[in-house]
């Protein structure tokens, strides 16, 4: 019996140490929110355990574990009609309000998140949030399934969002769903952040599309590959539910690079000051200059003067533009839509949303900003049972309150 004893309580106390994570106080429902990392480091321990046994890609495995319970079928309700079908080749969720007083409706392009390796259309709280926008807003929900890592690197899945949105837009498609072609936004969380802004940079220029985006309205986007050590990166760096070093192997995943070029990234060495290449753009997204002094802090800057030529080398996608569109001219930006950005203090990518708000305000963009203050990375798609934190449906509720506001 004794030994029994001995036994749980070993497992209790190994239990209790790779549950608990030091949270400041500030943060929504730190225990719940311990509980929830735990879990998710629990599926990316073993999804990197059967790579290592090669039964598997480690993204392939956490895709199928986050996912195995998660999946939505296309199932309409008495407010809203679900359809799952194809744009250019690119498959997508259409969700459309059933009551509608005859009038074009409005719309919303939306990406989801997760990494480009994770996540999807058809999961329950994608699905769920764009059900809740499509009856809050009266709107057609545009959500589209790009595909992932590892099946394919960047810039794949960005040209997937591309083509089923220039799609979307025309205006023979756009007249079929009944869209109104001067009321659509394009949105996204984090990843799908990222592939929301690079879109609708894309779009602004691309001539050849005549209906253009009203809004865009980015989720905790992650918007540069340029910089891990602004503010946010080295105060949040082991923070839930995203990492510092767990977003950099997300980026050489997608970028399709070497997951050994990590620790050189992590310190900067492919942004040094003998990188020529990479100048220029590290000198559009000076923190020092984009950040305010609350943010700044004691930070400082982290440049390196020697650096690892060959991680840019080998990985040229690092200083493409599409990858990081906060790094994007001037003159691209100042053709932007009126925007929304959404950050939250406890996340990596704070600064990444803040110093775009503030690149999009010097191009003479009219910028809307939420900042929780309680929030973490990822919180919103945490709005229903059994994951509800409180930040979650705030951030969910203002976001679709600004939309249909705005839209």
């Amino acid at each position: 019996m004794k030994t029994v004893h001995a036994v749980l309580a070993a497992c209790m106390a190994l239990a209790s140490y790779y549950v608990y994570t030091p949270l400041p106080d500030t943060i929504c429902e730190p225990w719940k929110l311990m509980l929830l990392d735990a879990t998710f480091r629990g599926a990316q321990d073993l999804s990197n355990m059967a790579h290592y046994f090669g039964l598997g890609h480690h993204l392939r495995v956490l895709y199928f574990i986050s996912t195995y319970f998660d999946k939505q079928d296309a199932a309409s309700s008495d407010t809203v009609t679900v359809t799952d079908t194809v744009f250019d080749g690119v498959q997508v969720r259409i969700f459309e309000p059933v009551k509608h007083d005859g009038d074009l409706k409005r719309s919303i392009v939306f990406i989801h998140g997760g990494g480009w390796a994770l996540g999807g259309a058809r999961l329950r709280s994608y699905d769920h949030l764009c059900r809740k926008m499509t009856e809050d807003i009266d709107a057609v929900i545009v959500s589209v399934e790009y595909r992932l890592v590892p099946d394919v690197h960047f810039p794949e899945q960005l040209n997937d969002a591309f083509a089923a949105t220039k799609h979307f837009l025309r205006s023979d498609v756009l007249a079929k769903y009944s869209v109104d072609p001067s009321r659509i936004a394009i949105s996204g969380d984090s990843a799908g952040g990222n592939l929301a802004a690079a879109l609708c940079q894309q779009i602004v220029l691309d001539q050849s599309v005549a209906n253009k985006f009203k809004l865009q309205a980015l989720i905790y986007p992650v918007l540069q590959v340029l910089d891990f050590n602004t503010p946010s990166y080295q105060g949040n760096k082991d923070m839930p539910i995203l990492p510092r070093f767990v977003m950099v192997k997300f980026w050489l995943d997608y970028l399709n690079g070497n997951h050994n070029f990590a620790h050189a990234m992590l310190v900067n060495n492919h942004t040094a000051l003998d990188q020529s290449h990479a100048g220029a753009l590290r000198a559009r997204l000076d923190w020092n200059s984009l950040l305010p002094s609350a943010i700044k802090k004691h930070y400082r800057p982290v440049v390196q003067s020697t650096g690892t030529p060959h991680v840019v080398e080998e990985v040229p996608a690092l200083l493409d533009v599409r990858a990081s569109p906060l790094a994007a001219p001037m003159e691209t930006l100042q053709m932007l839509p009126k925007t929304y950005i959404l950050t939250c203090e406890h996340d990596v990518l704070r600064d990444d949303g803040i110093m775009y708000l503030k690149r999009l305000q010097e191009a003479g963009v009219e910028v809307a900003h939420d900042h929780y203050d309680d929030g973490f990375h990822g919180c919103m798609i945490f709005a229903t049972w059994p994951t509800y934190f409180s930040v979650g449906g705030r951030t969910r509720d203002n976001y679709i309150k600004w939309l249909e506001t705005n839209l």
